[in-house]
């Protein structure tokens, strides 16, 4: 084995391990901080698919500014087991349906995992690169990109002016 698989197998682990761990927690704190760690090890795989750009940015806006922001809202909110309502089964039981069908989802997407594969090889090991991704940006995808660049402007200007029309 070589240190691309030894590095692969930790980091499924450590990401399996933090995800089932941020579901068994009974403190909403500790679950934030085992999600922190399973999005370190997804970083880890994005730098074993030579996708730097991605981990980076994974880390910076996923394990870095979201999760302090469901950090502190979690503080915020001071959760007490005492004020939290009991789930009845029928709400359980949506919620294994959904799982499962998340899992299928899942299967479906490994079937097709080997010509994904074959395409990024037949790449020449550019995919994942910034080059890469800035020249498919704004050459094949310039128009939905600047059409998502306008749509997020005008959201933040409608925040504004809901949040100034509170004054």
């Amino acid at each position: 084995m070589d240190i691309t698989q030894i590095l692969f197998w930790f980091l499924s682990i450590l990401a399996v391990f933090g995800a089932l761990m941020m579901v068994a927690s009974k403190n909403p704190v500790y679950s934030v901080l085992w999600l922190i760690v399973v999005f370190f090890a997804i970083s880890g795989h994005y730098i074993l698919l030579n996708a730097q750009f991605l981990a980076v940015v994974n880390i910076i806006v996923y394990a870095g500014a979201i999760m302090v922001l469901f950090l502190f809202v979690i503080m915020l909110m001071n959760l007490n087991a005492e004020t939290e309502p009991q789930k009845n089964k029928w709400l359980k039981f949506a919620g294994a349906i959904a799982g499962g069908s998340l899992l299928l989802v899942f299967i479906a997407a490994l079937r097709h995992a080997d010509a994904i594969r074959t395409q990024q090889l037949n790449m020449g090991g550019e995919a994942g690169l910034i080059k890469t991704l800035g020249k498919t940006l704004f050459t094949d995808y310039v128009l939905p990109f600047e059409i998502s660049s306008v749509l997020f402007l005008s959201a933040m200007v409608g925040a504004v002016v809901i949040a100034k029309k509170g004054d």
